[in-house]
């Protein structure tokens, strides 16, 4: 369920970053270019957000 957010976000930061690397001579990353990448990083993310979301579960709940 999480995997359209997580998706979502690396295709903003790949863009982002596409923009950052357009000041040091870089070529820029097109919107739609970040988009399909996005697609294969976006289930890592996915599970590195579940991970973490997890933990902070467990903290909260005291057993980890």
């Amino acid at each position: 369920m999480l995997w359209p957010f997580a998706t979502g976000a690396v295709a903003i930061n790949l863009f982002l970053l596409g923009l950052i690397g357009v000041s040091i001579g870089l070529p820029a990353i097109p919107p739609v270019t970040a988009l399909w990448l996005s697609l294969p990083l976006g289930l890592p993310a996915t599970w590195a957000g579940a991970r973490w979301v997890t933990r902070l579960i467990a903290e909260a709940e005291g057993t980890g």
